[in-house]
């Protein structure tokens, strides 16, 4: 199947993207997350793919990382999760997020996500506990540094979203104390 477009990005309207590769168009869904990431229209792209084949439709999802490609292959094997679903899971928390969520079980955290309802966060929280993809990623957060942590909460309880909150720290310097952060994130955001 196809594994991997590599091309002209030749148009973005969320959440599609068209890649032209050498005269032939694809027509991409991305999450947001990868979306965010893409460079400007004419520059060269690179997304690792998961096609989709449906008795109407042949359908290809790209993602800018294999954690993102193999996180949304996970959220597939939910039952009652397609794909429209899975990328919203993916537009609405990072890979990082929702590891963390699985980990601590945290409904209230998927049901942020639009589409989600209380029932269908129980039964994805309960279908990806122990899945290996997404402990990879927890012992990623595990090891993410609790500046960074207070930072985010600080950013959500003055009302921003967690793709404000995560775009923010992306651009923030890592070795930053809690007060100089919030004040940087801040200034990012008050410019986007």
């Amino acid at each position: 199947m196809i594994g991997r477009v590599t091309g002209t990005l030749a148009a973005k309207q969320p959440p599609q993207v068209l890649v032209d590769c050498n005269g032939i168009g694809y027509e991409i869904d991305v999450p947001m997350s990868t979306f965010y990431n893409l460079p400007a229209l004419g520059e060269k792209v690179s997304l690792l793919t998961h096609l989709a084949i449906r008795e109407d439709a042949h359908l290809l999802y790209g993602f800018g990382s294999e954690i993102e490609r193999a996180a949304f292959r996970e959220l597939l094997k939910v039952s009652g999760i397609g794909a429209k679903t899975a990328l919203s899971v993916l537009s609405g928390l990072s890979v990082n997020d929702l590891a963390a969520a699985i980990s601590a079980q945290e409904v209230g955290r998927i049901v942020k996500v639009p589409g989600i309802g209380k029932k269908t966060a129980e039964r994805l929280l309960l279908e990806l506990k122990g899945r290996p993809v997404f402990a990879g990623a927890i012992s990623a957060v595990a090891g993410e540094s609790s500046v960074s942590d207070d930072v985010r909460q600080a950013l959500l309880a003055l009302g921003y979203n967690e793709k404000e909150a995560g775009l923010a720290m992306q651009k923030l310097p890592a070795d930053l104390p809690v007060s100089d952060a919030i004040r940087q994130a801040l200034k990012l955001l008050s410019k986007g």
